[in-house]
């Protein structure tokens, strides 16, 4: 079993295995309803207020990943570029030491809508401090606190939230190397 040091020393490794496991997830989900219609694209770093990008039809989802072993997110910081994206969103995972996933906390708004207004929260302080001491304010930031965070238990239940209404129990599109169905 990991320990709880694992998670703070190793927290960036911790981060990319719960964003690769939630896409296989999603993806494992989305197929077992028979949906293979979805995009997943990866930013190469965070300087735009996102982690990855997930489209299916009309819908594309800008998200922000944040995990954690608490059972919900205390206030988190949120990129207010992120506000500027087509249906940005975040995505708080409770993971446990072991990385199992769920439940996930929701920030966002339905498909196609914008991120909820961020202007009326604080700025957080960097976490890092300068030479002198002092933290400044991450002035490109909102500190959005827990109870703006949804409640999410199942990964459909996540991904409908994402995506809106999908289909039950229909069977893969399986597309063959000509692009004819099969």
């Amino acid at each position: 079993m990991a320990s709880i040091d694992m998670h703070s020393h190793h927290s960036t490794l911790r981060e990319r295995i719960v964003e690769h496991v939630f896409v296989g997830e999603a993806l494992r989900t989305l197929w077992r309803r028979g949906i293979t219609d979805v995009e997943v694209l990866r930013s190469e770093f965070d300087a735009h207020g996102y982690d990855l990008v997930m489209g299916r039809g009309p819908v594309v989802r800008h998200i922000q990943f944040k995990t954690g072993i608490r059972s919900k997110p205390a206030p988190v910081s949120v990129g207010r570029a992120l506000a500027d994206k087509p249906s940005g969103c975040v995505i708080w995972i409770c993971v446990t030491l072991d990385l199992d996933l769920g439940p996930f906390w929701w920030f966002g708004g339905a498909p196609g809508e914008p991120l909820p207004d961020l202007s009326g929260f604080a700025s957080p302080k960097r976490i890092g401090r300068r030479e002198g001491g002092d933290r400044p304010l991450r002035v490109n930031h909102s500190k959005v606190p827990a109870k703006h965070f949804r409640r999410i238990d199942t990964m459909d239940a996540m991904l409908e939230t994402l995506f809106g209404p999908l289909p039950h129990d229909a069977a893969p599109v399986v597309v063959d190397d000509a692009g004819a169905e099969a």
